[in-house]
């Protein structure tokens, strides 16, 4: 990861803005010297948004800003002026971004629509001036409300990306080839195993204009779903795809033992992926005959689509993508939204580099909730200048 732009997970700590203080003024004007409170409120603290944008691919942006704070607002002032609400901030990340909290794994939401915004933190209100606190039994009240405080959270943004079709198979199944020529994609191919080691996308042009979008991942061993291998850090992009497609070299001894091994290292991970649309590949075939495809595939799961390709002779790419055109317009096409995301396993996460305790909050006067309920009457001498 230390030598890619290709980031798909960081953890920044987010902070929205306090509310500005309510103020006790006093109208004091020439022939007015007792003109009564004029306090204005306080303004609102800034809040904290998500917005998924489609221009983004990698959450590398956010890799070197780890603290999002938005500002606080400003107090109230005389002649009932409210102060200026704090400013905003944004967290602009690909579409396909899903939040989680660090402390404890709870998902928080998922952006998966390009220009959706969530509000991750709620600034605080601003406080009331000792205007709204005038009775006729207190007509000079000489406090007002604080600002709420600011709210603030650490968050994981883990990115699963978007794609129509899933490339799975053990390390060295072809996988990279395939994506090398069908589409314009150039990952790293080379004869030793998890050579990919970091999801590519690639569009698939299709016959009338017509695409899809096509991803790879790094090779899926046995035990992935425990944590070996790189499995676990990337099986996460295989559940936003629309349909799965199984790749095994069809010099392997036992290539329906190799793909319920696939399959069961998914569902281990995520039981959704079992209901997902699969075809199964066989790579590799320009070292076998006709003869040998026949018992080979009389081997295979029943009702399991099933082709024959290589792609380093461009044998049977047309059929493959074909029948991949064929299965993603299935009425039963995955939906993102139907995605039940699970709680997150932070120790499983590992960072490149120490993680910067999050900025002290500016020191205020103490919150209290009792400030924001009934008001109390205060007795006051006139006399007294305020």
């Amino acid at each position: 990861m230390a030598e890619s732009n290709f980031v798909d997970y960081v953890k920044i700590y987010c902070r929205s803005g306090k509310g500005g203080r309510g103020s006790s003024h006093f109208r004091r004007e020439k022939y007015i010297p007792k003109g009564g409170p004029d306090g204005g409120d306080g303004g609102r603290g800034g809040h904290v948004y998500i917005r998924a944008n489609g221009n983004y691919w990698t959450l590398l942006h956010l890799r070197y800003e780890r603290h999002i704070m938005a500002t606080a607002g400003q107090g109230g002032s005389g002649k009932r002026s409210t102060g200026a609400d704090g400013e905003d901030r944004t967290i602009e990340v690909p579409v396909g971004t899903v939040v989680y909290d660090a402390e404890t794994g709870e998902f928080i939401m998922d952006l998966n629509r390009d220009g959706q915004v969530e509000m991750l933190l709620k600034g605080g209100r601003g406080g009331k001036g000792n205007t709204h606190f005038k009775t006729a039994t207190n007509q000079a009240p000489r406090y007002a409300q604080p600002g709420e405080p600011a709210q603030e959270r650490t968050v994981i943004l883990q990115l699963k990306m978007l794609a129509d079709v899933g490339l799975v198979g053990l390390p060295n199944a072809g996988k990279s080839t395939l994506l090398s020529v069908l589409t314009a994609a150039k990952p790293k191919i080379a004869n030793y195993p998890f050579t990919t080691l970091e999801p590519n996308l690639g569009m698939v042009q299709y016959r009338d204009n017509r695409s899809f979008v096509m991803a790879d991942i790094p090779g899926i061993i046995e035990g992935a779903s425990e944590g070996k291998g790189l499995g676990l850090r990337f099986l996460r992009h295989i559940e936003r795809n629309a349909l799965l497609l199984f790749m095994i070299p069809a010099d392997t001894e036992h290539i329906a033992q190799e793909y319920q091994l696939l399959l069961s290292e998914l569902t281990k991970y995520n039981a959704e992926l079992a209901d997902k649309r699969k075809v199964l590949a066989i790579t590799k075939c320009d070292l076998i005959d006709q003869e040998l495809q026949e018992l080979l595939r009389a081997e295979l799961p029943e009702g399991l689509p099933v082709i024959f390709i290589s792609a380093v002779a461009h044998m049977g790419l047309v059929e493959l993508k074909d029948l991949l055109w064929k299965e993603l317009n299935r009425e039963t096409k995955h939906q993102v939204e139907s995605i039940v995301h699970k709680a997150m396993d932070i120790k499983s996460l590992e960072w490149d580099d120490d993680w910067d305790d999050a900025p002290e909050i500016e020191e205020d006067e103490e919150y209290d909730e009792e400030d924001w309920g009934e008001d109390t009457d205060i007795e006051i001498d006139w006399d007294e200048e305020p």
